[in-house]
């Protein structure tokens, strides 16, 4: 049995929650948090702290906190023969500092509080700073998911940023066409069969072969005709991501 004690209490802390208390050979001992913020969203069975002295003794201990307080929280945990682990995909594992045992596991996922996830489907990429502490690791990775990996800090820096394009970018797409429906008084439920079907066509064909558009055809009428009707970071954008795939093809 490996036990846990999982530190914050966002929105990546809540799902890893839910799925530590679901996996088999894992009990999630405790966890901290500094306010009661978000505390509805953990199972009362949990035991909660907010003070880090008060920590107990667990085999893993998982920082689930924002990418600029890791450093601090991993200084202030006072069992330094466990494993401490981050959940960050930018920040390298030295933030950790120089304890002996140390390691990320990092879902590669966008995660809302309000959405339920099968983690069974949720890429992992894992590093540690030996091979035992990989051991480990990976033993607590293949209880959550079937896709696990090894990727060391600077290759899981560039899968970050390769997420921040394929998830945090094509976001803010949807919400610039949500609110350029809602100026011309039309429903943003007609774009979801569309937003769903590209979705489809990247899992299953390269991006590069699913693109469309009037700049994919260098269609320069339309491309013009509608960049008038843009103002704004809008027009700004438009033209830029147009110039971007007329280039590429």
């Amino acid at each position: 049995m490996i036990r846990v004690v999982l530190i914050g209490s966002g929105n990546v802390a809540i799902h890893l929650a839910r799925a530590l208390e679901k996996a088999e050979k894992v009990r999630l001992v405790q966890y901290f948090s500094r306010t009661d913020r978000n505390k509805e969203y953990f199972s009362e069975s949990i035991p909660h702290t907010q003070n880090m002295d008060s920590l107990v003794q667990a085999d893993v201990y998982i920082i689930a906190v924002s990418d600029g307080a890791i450093e601090e929280v991993a200084r202030q945990i006072p069992y330094k023969e466990s494993l401490v682990l981050h959940t960050s995909g930018s920040v390298p594992m030295a933030s950790l500092g120089s304890m002996n045992r140390h390691g990320v596991l990092y879902p590669v996922q966008t995660f809302s509080k309000d959405r339920s996830l099968d983690w069974k489907k949720i890429p992992l990429a894992l590093e540690a700073s030996s091979p035992d502490e990989m051991a480990l690791i990976k033993s607590l990775a293949n209880l959550l998911s079937d896709q696990v990996y090894e990727i060391d800090s600077e290759r899981r820096k560039k899968l970050h940023l390769s997420a921040v394009f394929a998830n945090n970018f094509s976001n803010h797409m949807f919400a610039l066409a949500e609110e350029l429906c809602q100026e011309n008084q039309l429903d943003f439920e007609l774009l979801k069969p569309l937003i769903s079907e590209t979705g489809k066509k990247v899992i299953s064909i390269r991006p590069e072969e699913a693109q469309t558009g009037p700049a994919r055809r260098h269609d320069h009428t339309v491309l013009e005709e509608q960049a008038k009707e843009l103002s704004g970071d809008k027009k700004v954008i438009y033209e830029l991501l147009s110039q971007s795939i007329s280039s590429r093809y």
